[in-house]
């Protein structure tokens, strides 16, 4: 399925980029997760399960365990912290 991916703050630094189109065999976040960080490079370090990373679908924060759909948006956002 086609979707499209946004990364936000640190971890778009990280990753040299705002957004990214792809095609993914995934049918969760988290098994998207997964193969964005079996690609290595730097999603490998910035999407790795022992750091904390929120997720949103279609501009709605979801758990890893949310369906995948044909066409969705994804966003990876590092944690917030406010002061």
């Amino acid at each position: 399925m086609h979707i499209t991916i946004k990364y936000f703050a640190s971890i778009r630094e990280s990753m040299g980029t705002a957004s990214e189109a792809v095609t993914t065999h995934a049918t969760t976040l988290a098994a998207l997760r997964d193969e964005l960080v079996a690609r290595g490079g730097p999603a490998a370090e910035v999407l790795s399960r022992e750091r904390p990373v929120r997720v949103a679908l279609n501009q709605t924060m979801a758990e890893e365990s949310a369906a995948l759909v044909e066409g969705a948006e994804v966003a990876f956002f590092p944690p917030v912290t406010g002061g």
